[in-house]
């Protein structure tokens, strides 16, 4: 079976001390998969490394059947890798509409781009109002919003999401994981985030993150129904 992104066996951290020890994941064409896991347990950096931004240093990422360990942060952006980052990191003296044009740097089509940014603020209308806005005014649910647009803008084929709930009230959260369900027809979301219940809810299968290696996975239902994910995760 051809996955999109197929992780294999990789080890990866900071300097010296290993983070990841050996996590292999795998997604497929329009499927949400969910990364479970306390602080500290290595999802931010199994994020960071499909994204480019911390090297393997043993193992495989291989995205549409190509190895992409060697491969720069902005050549893997423009094979469809995107991720929204923890704590969004948008761009806060910016406007609205600067911030979305940033997140479209390799869309060379005009048209193509212009129909984009018309689908972003179609997901979220609070965007369209705030467009001449600094980023920086926005509330933390806007500034959610406009990660996950900017993200949107370069037409990815997989979308990481780090913690989108973080910090959020609760309708907020079901606004934002409505959105990204409907995403799911057009792409393929890796789905990290401490809300078990949430990502569950949307997510197809999950895997399950302790001290950098994988210690449960399966579908949705088998990790609902485990009572080690139950007792751990879900209250």
């Amino acid at each position: 079976m051809l996955y999109l992104l197929k992780v294999e066996n990789i080890f990866s951290g900071y300097g010296k001390i290993q983070v990841l020890k050996g996590i292999s994941i795998e997604v497929s064409n329009n499927e949400i998969v969910c990364i479970l896991g306390s602080n500290g347990a290595g999802k931010t950096t199994l994020a960071n490394t499909i994204s480019g931004l911390i090297p393997v240093s043993k193992g495989e990422i291989y995205f549409e059947g190509k190895n992409i360990n060697l491969l720069p942060p902005h050549e893997r952006t423009k094979l469809g890798i995107v991720q929204v980052p923890e704590g969004r990191k948008i761009f806060p003296k910016l406007t609205v509409i600067e911030n979305l044009e940033i997140g479209a740097f390799l869309v060379k089509d005009h048209k193509v781009k212009n129909e984009t940014l018309e689908y972003v603020f179609s997901l979220f209308p609070i965007l369209y109002e705030r467009k001449h806005q600094k980023a920086g005014t926005l509330s933390g649910g806007e500034q959610q919003m406009l990660a996950i647009g900017r993200a949107l803008m370069s037409k990815p084929k997989l979308m990481i999401l780090d913690e989108p709930s973080m910090g959020l009230a609760v309708k907020i959260i079901n606004t934002i994981f409505k959105v990204i369900l409907d995403l799911k027809k057009d792409m393929s979301i890796l789905l990290i985030e401490q809300n078990a219940n949430k990502a569950l809810e949307i997510s197809d299968r999950g895997y399950v993150i302790e001290t950098g290696r994988i210690v449960t996975k399966g579908y949705k239902e088998e990790l609902k129904n485990s009572e080690d994910v139950k007792k751990a995760y879900l209250g």
